[in-house]
C-alpha cells in the first residue's frame, strides 16, 4: 500500500472516530417531540464521515486498479513485440535454410562444371597432340587435319564457355555466402532482442503479480479498517446513552402490529373465537429474527387444565405490508414470553428496524420501559437479584414516567440506554432477560394448526411457571 494512501486512510479513520464519539449535550435535556426532531440532525455528520472514509478507500482501490491495468497493458504490448520478433526469427531461419540449400545446389553445379572443364581441357590436349603428330608425320590428309582442327576449336570454345559459367557460379556463390552471413547476423540480433524482450516480459509479469498481491493486501486492509471502524462506531454508540425520548421515538416508528385469533369449542357445541392484538418489535440475536410479546397478548393462557384450540391464526402488519404467522414458540427460560419467527424476506418487506439483544445488560443502571398495549413509556432503574440471575428487578421507587400513565406491567418491552432489547416484563416487577431464542414448545398456525395437543402443552408450561419462585410468578 502506498504510504500516502495509508496516511490519508488513517486520517479519515481518526476523523470518523471523532465524529462518532462527539456527544451532543443538548440531547440529554430533550423532553419534547419538537426538540427531539432537531436532535437527530448530527447523525448526518456521522454518515458523512463514513461516506468520506469509504470514498477514500474506494479511491485507493481505484488507483491500485489503474496501476495494475497499466502494467497489464505494458505486459500485453511486450508479449505482442515478443511474438512479432519470434515470427521474424522464424522467417529469418527459413530464409537462411533456403540460402543454404541454394548454396549446396550451386556447389554441386560448380563441381559438375569443373569436371566438364577438366574433360574439355583433356580433349583439347589430346587433339593438339594428335594434330602435332599428324603435322610432323604428314601421314593424314588435309581433310582429316581440318576436321581435327575444327574439333579442337569446338572443344576450346566449349571449355571457354564452361570457364565463364564457372566464374558466374563462383560469383553467385560469393553473393549467396554474403547473404547467408547477413541473415546469420540478423538472426543473432533478433535472438538477442527476443531474449531482452522475454526478460522485460518476465519482469513485467513479476510486477503485475506483485501489484495483484498488493491489491489483495490493500483490499484486506480496507476491509479490516472498515470492520474496525464499524466495531469502534458500534462500541462508541453502545457506550453512549440514549434519552428515553429518543428510544421511544425510534421504537414508535418501527413497531409491528401482531394480531392473533383462536377458535375453541364453545357451549352447546358451538365454536368460540378469541382475538388479541399487541404492538411489538423485531429482534435478532445475529442469525434469526423474531417478534416478541407476552403470552397474555395472545388468545393462549397458561393454565391447568389447558385449552384445546381447534384453530390458531395470526398476522404481522406494518403499513401496507402484512404476513401470516406460521408458528408461535414459547421461550425456554420463561414460557410467558412468546416468539414469532419472521423470515428475512418478510422482515425486509416490513421495512422496520430489527433490534439486537443486549450483549451487556448491566452496562447502564437505568432502562426504558415501553408499553405494548397502552401508549406509555418511562425510565426506570433496575436491581440485580443474585437469586434470579435470568431476571432484572425493576425499582418502582425510581419510576420516571415521561408520556401517558406510566405503570409498567407484564408484557412491556424493556430496552437498554443503548437502544438494544433487554427483555420482556414477565410480571409487574421482574423483566425476563432475553439472551437467546431457545424454545420450550411450538404451536403451528394457519391450516396446519388443527390436531395439536395444545391443552397438554399449555398445562405443562403452566406447571413450569408455577415452579418458579413466587416473586417471579
Amino acid at each position: 500500500m502506498n504510504r500516502s494512501i495509508l496516511i490519508v486512510l488513517c486520517d479519515f479513520l481518526l476523523l470518523s472516530l471523532l465524529l462518532f464519539s462527539s456527544v451532543d449535550i443538548n440531547k440529554a435535556s430533550l423532553n419534547s417531540p419538537a426538540q427531539l426532531a432537531t436532535s437527530i440532525t448530527p447523525a448526518t455528520n456521522q454518515v458523512s464521515g463514513k461516506q468520506d472514509l469509504g470514498d477514500v478507500m474506494r479511491l485507493a482501490l481505484d488507483e491500485e486498479r489503474k496501476n495494475r491495468d497499466q502494467l497489464l497493458g505494458e505486459l500485453t504490448r511486450t508479449r505482442a513485440v515478443v511474438n512479432q520478433q519470434s515470427q521474424q526469427i522464424q522467417n529469418t531461419k527459413e530464409q537462411l535454410q533456403t540460402k543454404e540449400q541454394q548454396a549446396a545446389q550451386l556447389a554441386e553445379e560448380q563441381a559438375k562444371l569443373q569436371g566438364q572443364v577438366a574433360a574439355a581441357q583433356t580433349n583439347i590436349a589430346n587433339l593438339n597432340e594428335q594434330l602435332h603428330a599428324t603435322t610432323v608425320e604428314t601421314v593424314i590428309t588435309k581433310e582429316q587435319r581440318a576436321v581435327m582442327e575444327a574439333e579442337a576449336r569446338k572443344q576450346a570454345e566449349k571449355a571457354a564457355a564452361l570457364e565463364k559459367q564457372l566464374a558466374q557460379l563462383q560469383s553467385s556463390n560469393q553473393v549467396m555466402q554474403s547473404d547467408r552471413n547477413t541473415l546469420q547476423s540478423q538472426l543473432q540480433l533478433s535472438e538477442a532482442s527476443n531474449r531482452s524482450a522475454m526478460a522485460q516480459m518476465t519482469q513485467l509479469q513479476e510486477e503485475v503479480d506483485a501489484q495483484r498481491r498488493e491489491n489483495v493486501r490493500l483490499s484486506d486492509g480496507v476491509k479490516a479498517l472498515a470492520t474496525k471502524s464499524s466495531e469502534l462506531a458500534r462500541e462508541i454508540h453502545d457506550s453512549r446513552p440514549m434519552t428515553p425520548n429518543m428510544i421511544f421515538e425510534e421504537m414508535s416508528t418501527n413497531r409491528v402490529m401482531a394480531s392473533f385469533n383462536g377458535i375453541k369449542p364453545g357451549l352447546f357445541g358451538a365454536d368460540a373465537s378469541k382475538d388479541k392484538q399487541a404492538q411489538t418489535i423485531l429482534v435478532t440475536e445475529g442469525t434469526n429474527i423474531f417478534a416478541l410479546c407476552h403470552v397474555q397478548d395472545t388468545p393462549l393462557t397458561l393454565w391447568n387444565p389447558g385449552t384445546q384450540w381447534e384453530e390458531l391464526s395470526g398476522s404481522l402488519t406494518r403499513g401496507s405490508a402484512a404476513f401470516s404467522i406460521n408458528s408461535l414458540s414459547f421461550c425456554l427460560m420463561d414460557p410467558r414470553v412468546v416468539l414469532i419467527p419472521v423470515p428475512t424476506a418478510q422482515a425486509r418487506a416490513l421495512a422496520c428496524k430489527v433490534y439486537h439483544l443486549s450483549k451487556d445488560p448491566y452496562v447502564f443502571q437505568d432502562a426504558v420501559v415501553v408499553g405494548t398495549r397502552e401508549t406509555y413509556y418511562g425510565e426506570c432503574s433496575f436491581q440485580i437479584d443474585v437469586s434470579t440471575p435470568q431476571y432484572l428487578k425493576m425499582d418502582h421507587n425510581s419510576l420516571k414516567g415521561l408520556f401517558g400513565k406510566f405503570n409498567p406491567s407484564s408484557g412491556d418491552l424493556v430496552l437498554s440506554k443503548s437502544g438494544e432489547l433487554l427483555g420482556v416484563m414477565a410480571n409487574n416487577n421482574y423483566c425476563a432477560i432475553m439472551r437467546n431464542f431457545d424454545t420450550a414448545a411450538t404451536f403451528r398456525f394457519g391450516p396446519d394448526s388443527r390436531n395439536q395437543p395444545t391443552a397438554r402443552t399449555l398445562a405443562n408450561l403452566y406447571t413450569f411457571v408455577s415452579d418458579l419462585p413466587f416473586k417471579l410468578q
